[in-house]
């Protein structure tokens, strides 16, 4: 989370249409990319993005590759529309995503985009392309027209060779080719923006009734994820294609097929993590076991291809990167989230997670769900609550407004607070905002969400928000990949003991590497492991 200086207009709430055809974007927290203004809709809604919890039950290619891509679409080349489109929509996304990572890891990423980018047919300019690592936490990855592909850091982590990372940007430069975009843009504009918290969090916490539906608008805003929806067939196809593309540039085309495997295992530690066990979430209720689409992917690829990997290559080239939270986007530890930069740090009920975004920070339980975010004070606290409560509708819909104002202090810090009571056909929900003046026109605010009389479950987080000191901002520090060499004597227990986390070595090394309990260590292995 970055001080979003216009966070309190982002609160807008959006009518979503039916839901599209069951498409998934790669994101490892949910269904959706990431979110973005409104005001880039127009921009964005031709985004392409490698879904993962799509697979048609019994779906399983036949054919050999060659003759599945006798079907392929037929490509046009880079319009120059398409690339005023994707120049315009360019800055925005790196805002939303936290910026693009420099240096010589984006420099590799950039290569090896531009050199499956080519293979589609698009351009034969590699000139064409801009490819971007991305300074984002989420398991993601996208394209937009215009030649412009991207893919997060965290995604980038997870793979463990070039071809894993040339599969992901073919399958979504694959989006763009196929334009699959104009055919979903209908569907995609009835969805509207989302975000992750009402796609993952109010199937999951509030159930598919009205009380989730308006979830779903209350926390439309301040996550990292896109909604445009994609058809299963057009994800195989994107699959497809993407192996296609490493084929003509001389990868292992089953490459996808193993970072579709890993992302699908990372799911599912995450949902283990979270408390929701380790099975497809709630929320992808109606996507069957991914499984089905890495089978599919690798018979597509075909059981004997061979190909290039670069596997120590890639993982001497990615060493190094900033693994989960950027401190200076704030960390979240558990149930604790601290923010070095901005000198503030507050602690969720127990029993909920945290997901923390550009600009905002998500919170979810079984009893309720939360956003934290700030805004400029222009005026006094009572006037900033009910700004954010007039931004919880849009024009022509009944205002939702607190039934009184409270103030209070918290931590030496000046807050106030005001409660909603919303009546819907499936019950009424308190809505609570309670906001904080931290001085020099600087505001914060929690924005919950909890059926009617349960919103004192907030009660401690809400009491828990404190300014930091100096040495407390100091003391935090990122994670980093660190790839290390086997030695001998080295074992998945005496590797995993190293990862910098209190919870779960084993497993987060296993799915990190993409490796099984019972697969052998060898000296002089890369492998890749997460420091402080």
């Amino acid at each position: 989370m970055k001080r979003n200086k216009a966070a309190i207009a982002s609160f807008s709430i959006s009518e979503p249409g039916p839901r599209a055809d069951a498409g998934d974007n790669f994101t490892g927290k949910g269904t959706d990319m990431a979110n973005t203004p409104k005001r880039a809709l127009r921009t964005t809604t031709a985004m392409g993005a490698l879904g993962l919890l799509v697979a048609m039950p019994g779906l399983v290619a036949t054919a050999p590759l060659e003759a599945q891509s006798a079907k392929a679409p037929k490509v046009y080349a880079i319009s120059p529309t398409d690339k005023a489109e994707g120049a315009k929509a360019h800055p925005e996304l790196l805002s939303e995503f936290g910026g693009a990572v420099t240096g010589a890891q984006a420099s590799y990423v950039e290569q090896v985009g531009k050199k499956i980018a080519v293979q589609s047919g698009l351009s034969n300019a590699t000139g064409d392309f801009t490819v971007t690592l991305l300074n984002s936490p989420v398991n993601n990855a996208f394209a937009i027209p215009g030649g412009y592909v991207y893919v997060t850091r965290q995604l980038t982590a997870l793979m463990n060779n070039e071809a894993e990372l040339a599969g992901v940007l073919g399958h979504e430069v694959g989006h763009v080719a196929a334009r699959h975009s104009a055919q979903r843009q209908k569907a995609a504009q009835r969805n509207q923006i989302i975000g992750v918290l009402g796609s993952i969090l109010s199937g999951a916490v509030l159930g598919d009734n009205a009380f989730g539906q308006f979830g779903q608008k209350l926390f439309s805003q301040g996550s990292q994820l896109l909604t445009l929806k994609f058809s299963r067939s057009q994800e195989l196809q994107a699959d497809q294609l993407g192996i296609t593309y490493l084929k003509r540039a001389g990868y292992d085309p089953r490459a996808m097929s193993t970072v579709l495997e890993s992302l699908a295992r990372q799911n599912a530690l995450e949902a283990q993590l979270s408390g929701g066990g380790n099975q497809t979430p709630e929320w992808a209720s109606t996507h069957p076991d991914p499984a089905s689409r890495v089978r599919t992917a690798l018979t597509y690829a075909g059981n004997g291809s061979t190909g290039a990997t670069n596997r120590d290559a890639f993982l001497t080239r990615i060493d190094g990167l900033v693994y989960g939270d950027d401190p200076k986007q704030g960390i979240v530890e558990g149930r604790k989230f601290t923010h070095p930069v901005l000198r503030f740090a507050f602690d969720a009920p127990d029993g909920f997670f945290m997901v923390n975004g550009t600009s905002a920070v998500s919170i979810s339980g079984s009893s309720g769900k939360a956003q934290f975010s700030g805004g400029k004070l222009n005026g006094s606290l009572d006037s900033y609550i009910n700004t954010v409560f007039g931004t919880l509708t849009e024009s022509g819909q009944a205002r939702i407004t607190p039934s009184s104002i409270e103030k209070t202090t918290v931590n030496g810090i000046p807050a106030a607070y005001g409660v909603a009571r919303v009546q819907n056909s499936s019950g009424t929900i308190d809505v609570v905002v309670f906001a904080y003046d931290f001085g020099n026109g600087q505001a914060y605010h929690f924005m919950t969400l909890a059926q009617a009389g349960g919103a004192e479950v907030f009660t401690p987080m809400f009491r828990s928000l404190r300014r930091i000191s100096a040495a407390d901002a100091g003391s935090v520090r990122p994670r980093l990949l660190d790839v290390v060499t086997v030695k001998a004597g080295d074992t998945v227990q005496s590797l995993a003991a190293k990862m910098a986390y209190s919870d779960a070595k084993v497993d987060r090394f296993l799915v990190l590497n993409g490796l099984q309990a019972n697969s052998p260590l060898m000296p002089g292995q890369k492998v890749k492991i997460v420091t402080y």
